[in-house]
């Protein structure tokens, strides 16, 4: 059994709970698992709906593309920043949003193959960039805050290259697999340390006393280290789990906490 103690809330910047060679074999395997299932589409699968409302399989596909090839240099990162400062000058919101947008309309023209032999290339040259960009400023501040749970919050660059651009492939590829029907490849070894990380920081988020049994290739079982006698035990798949920390499906209680992915 796992305990995962709540942490005391702080306002410094978010840093990644990971060891960094930890996180960066998980980014390698996610880069490639996202590669192998976008391999395995089949043409009709491209056009289909996914649980991100504003996008299909393509367009997903093209932001988790977008997303990669922003890392692998200093230069993209700027690029596409000042894309998006002006798509954000137009249509407001949260930044992350006209970034994104950016990603997305680059590829538009794109077909189906070129974007999957996009993805057979970018995986390694994008492990390298985050390396390189956590081990050059892992500890600054970003420059913007980010939402969560309707509040602000910074993170530390060594939080986004080491946590969030890994679940956020992992959690888009689930997407894509309740979008299309495949298989969803899920190991103890890959995909349960990355549920445990989110755990970890829910657990954290929240600070209350909790008992978790999480079912499936990636589950385990989880408490805090002061469990209050009547606290119920929170038992599901893990992937669901995830899916309702990152707002895709509705929780209750303390599955209310967000975690962002």
């Amino acid at each position: 059994m796992n305990h995962a103690a709540p942490l005391a809330p702080t306002r410094a910047p978010r840093r990644s709970q990971l060891p960094r060679h930890t996180a960066m074999q998980l980014a390698a395997t996610e880069y490639d698992r996202m590669s192998a299932m976008l391999a395995e589409l089949r043409p009709d699968d491209w056009s289909l709906r996914t649980d991100c409302a504003e996008w299909d399989v393509r367009q997903l596909a093209s932001h988790l593309l977008g997303m990669a090839s922003m890392v692998t240099s200093p230069m993209e990162v700027a690029r596409q920043q000042k894309a998006a400062k002006k798509v954000h000058a137009t249509r407001g919101g949260q930044m992350i949003d006209s970034l994104t947008q950016v990603q997305v309309d680059e590829r538009a023209d794109r077909g189906p193959a070129e974007l999957v032999a996009e993805a057979e290339r970018i995986g390694r040259r994008a492990v390298r960039g985050r390396r390189l960009l956590a081990i050059a400023g892992g500890r600054m501040k970003l420059p913007e805050p980010e939402q969560v749970d309707g509040h602000p919050e910074y993170w530390t660059v060594g939080y986004l290259m080491g946590t969030i651009l890994t679940r956020d492939p992992w959690m888009h590829r689930i997407d894509l697999a309740r979008a299309t029907g495949h298989a969803l490849e899920l190991t103890p070894e890959h995909d349960g340390v990355i549920v445990d990380d989110v755990v970890r920081e829910w657990a954290e988020r929240h600070g209350q006393a909790y008992h978790l049994e999480l079912t499936g290739p990636a589950g385990g079982q989880w408490t805090s280290d002061e469990l209050r006698s009547g606290t119920d035990t929170i038992a599901m798949d893990a992937v669901e789990f995830c899916r309702i920390l990152s707002g895709r499906a509705i929780g209750t209680g303390l599955l209310t906490t967000s975690v962002p992915f």
